[in-house]
C-alpha cells in the first residue's frame, strides 16, 4: 500500500510540475504577443504621421521629390509587413525607412523656409519621439522572443512545447546596411 502511495504521489507532483512548465510557456508565448502588439501601436501611429511631414515638404516646390517618394515607399512596405505580421520583412522594411527619413531630415537642413517651419518641426520632433519608442520596443520584443525560443528548445519544456506546438518566433533583426550611420556628407554633396 505505501509503494501505491509513493506512486501516486510522485504522480501528482509530476502531474503539477508539467501544469507548471505549461502554464509559464503560456505567459512567455502572451509575452511576445505583448510585444508584438506595442511595437504595431507604434508603427501605426508612425504610419499615420508620415503623410502629415511629406504633406508639409510637399509644399515646399524646391524640396527633392525622389527623397519623399522614397519615404512613401519605404512606409507602405512597413504597412504591408505590419498587417501581414511578417518579421523578417519588417525588419527590412524599417531599415529602409529608417534611411528615407535620415535623408528626409537631412536634405531638410538645406531648406531654410522648412527647417524653419514649425509644422515641420513638430512633426519631425514627433516621428524622432516615435522612432525612439520603437527602438526600445524592438528591445522589448527581440528579449520576448528570446526567452520563449530559449524556453521552448530547453529540457524539460521542449517536451511540452513540442506537445502543445508553441513555435519559435522570428526575432526582428536588420542587415548591417540598414544600421549603418546616414553618410550627411554624402546626402549634400
Amino acid at each position: 500500500m505505501s509503494i501505491g502511495l509513493i506512486l501516486l504521489g510522485a504522480v501528482i507532483v509530476i502531474l503539477i510540475y508539467g501544469i507548471g512548465l505549461y502554464n509559464n510557456l503560456v505567459q512567455v508565448k502572451h509575452e511576445v504577443a505583448k510585444a508584438w502588439a506595442n511595437i504595431d501601436v507604434l508603427l501605426k501611429q508612425r504610419h499615420d504621421e508620415l503623410p502629415k511631414l511629406v504633406e508639409v515638404c510637399k509644399q515646399y516646390k524646391a524640396f527633392e521629390q525622389s527623397t519623399l517618394q522614397r519615404v512613401i515607399e519605404a512606409r507602405s512596405r512597413v504597412q504591408s509587413a505590419r498587417e501581414q505580421q511578417d518579421i523578417p520583412a519588417l525588419g527590412r522594411a524599417e531599415g529602409a525607412l529608417r534611411l528615407g527619413l535620415g535623408n528626409l531630415f537631412a536634405v531638410a537642413e538645406a531648406y531654410p523656409e522648412l527647417k524653419a517651419n514649425e509644422q515641420f518641426m513638430q512633426l519631425q520632433s514627433r516621428i524622432t519621439a516615435l522612432e525612439n519608442a520603437l527602438a526600445d520596443r524592438r528591445e522589448l520584443y527581440n528579449e520576448a522572443v528570446n526567452i520563449n525560443n530559449v524556453r521552448i528548445e530547453q529540457f524539460p519544456d521542449a517536451v511540452i512545447a513540442r506537445h502543445f506546438n508553441f513555435p519559435a518566433r522570428p526575432l526582428l533583426e536588420f542587415s548591417t546596411a540598414e544600421t549603418a550611420d546616414v553618410d550627411i556628407k554624402a546626402l549634400f554633396g
